[in-house]
């Protein structure tokens, strides 16, 4: 399958910018940027999805306080993140609001990607910004990073905001074409149009690329390829130096494609079940065990019991009223909460509980469902 047929048949598409592509010596690729918008409008006109990861707040920061050439401590960058951040904003927003697209900010840190009460939250606000039409622009909090001042030149934030918002693609633009056997310039390289599985091999393929205004390399790449592949993400890496890269992406242009180990939805329910110990029980009803069977969430007015201690983002097993495991998920609550919420109504979820949350207590997405032959063993 060829990159440009994803394109055709995603429907969510993380895109990846590289800071290389978004400055030069001679400033911010205004031309470059607005003929990128040009493509993120022109997909949106196909009713998709764009979720935008962008670099570039550090080296634009430098720019704006007369340090591109410095090597700066980490307080900094961090300072140069803080500048860059503002205009990085202005940036994006000036040249989607000439197409009409509105832009939200999304600052992550590591933590937010990885602990699971922070990656729910960080989820349901990019749902809802998607969900409102608007294009999320995602960076790393640089600005408040104690340990080192990236992610991975954002490569790895993007394969996590990718498996995150369950993408069915990832485009990675980069200053290269893609994956070489070796250096890029070394006439013995060859180019590696697709590759199936990343292992040992493909990984000692990825040498380290820099430029002046960006920190990653391929070997970051690869890394963010394999989060996002083993979530079920396809993933392109390819050159985003022409303008309109995403149409040149969609004609003629070179590109390496990783395939997807099978589908988002398949690999987080993989997740799912491959959990040994999950932290709670919720006992249903034989109305929202013909709901959740027929591949519907479950609403807090079928819960009749629950059982354990179990926080917002723990997985909890799913029984029927006769003792039998239907099924398993992702708990959208505390269980305290829950069972404030159990056996109500969700018009009642914010009267009962103070604020309006969602209105399942596991949403379908992030549920399995045993067959009724599992059921009955």
């Amino acid at each position: 399958m060829t990159a440009s047929t994803e394109l055709e048949t995603a429907k969510r598409i993380v895109i990846k910018i590289g800071s290389s592509l978004l400055i030069s010596e001679n400033g911010v690729r205004l031309t470059w940027l607005n003929s990128l918008a040009d493509d993120v409008a022109r997909l949106h006109r196909k009713n998709k999805e764009v979720i935008v990861v962008s670099s570039g707040a550090i080296a634009l920061g430098k720019n704006i306080l007369g340090q591109e050439d410095q090597k700066l401590q980490l307080d900094q960058k961090q300072a140069a993140a803080s500048v860059g951040q503002i205009e990085l904003g202005k940036l994006f927003r000036s040249v989607f609001s000439q197409r009409q697209i509105n832009c939200g900010q999304i600052l992550l840190t590591y933590e937010d990607t990885e602990q699971r009460r922070r990656y729910l939250n960080a989820r349901a606000t990019i749902d809802s910004l998607l969900g409102f039409g608007v294009v999320p622009i995602v960076n790393e909090n640089d600005t408040v990073a104690t340990t080192e001042i990236r992610y991975g030149d954002n490569d790895r934030l993007s394969a996590r905001v990718a498996s995150m918002c369950a993408a069915d693609l990832l485009i990675i633009f980069s200053d290269v074409e893609g994956l070489f056997t070796g250096p890029p310039d070394d006439p013995e390289s060859e180019f590696v149009s697709r590759i199936e599985k990343i292992g040992p091999v493909v990984e000692s393929m990825a040498s380290k690329t820099t430029s002046k205004y960006g920190t990653g390399g391929m070997v970051t790449k690869i890394q963010a390829a394999k989060i996002a592949t083993q979530a079920g993400t396809q993933v392109v890496i390819t050159s985003g130096q022409p303008l309109n890269p995403i149409a040149q992406l969609e004609s003629s242009s070179r590109r390496t494609v990783f395939d997807a180990m099978g589908s988002p939805g398949s690999a987080r329910k993989k997740w799912i079940a491959s959990d040994l110990n999950p932290s709670g029980k919720i006992y249903i009803d034989a109305g929202a065990l013909k709901a959740v069977e027929d591949n519907k969430s479950l609403l807090p007015v079928g819960v009749i019991h629950i059982e354990g201690d179990f926080s917002r983002g723990d997985i909890v097993e799913i029984f029927s009223e006769t003792d039998t495991a239907v099924g398993r998920g992702i708990s959208a609550y505390d269980r305290s909460e829950a069972v404030q919420l159990m056996g109500h109504q969700a018009d009642k979820i914010e009267s009962l509980i103070g604020y309006r949350g969602p209105e399942n207590i596991i949403h379908r997405d992030d549920m399995i469902v045993f067959s009724k032959a599992e059921n009955s063993k």
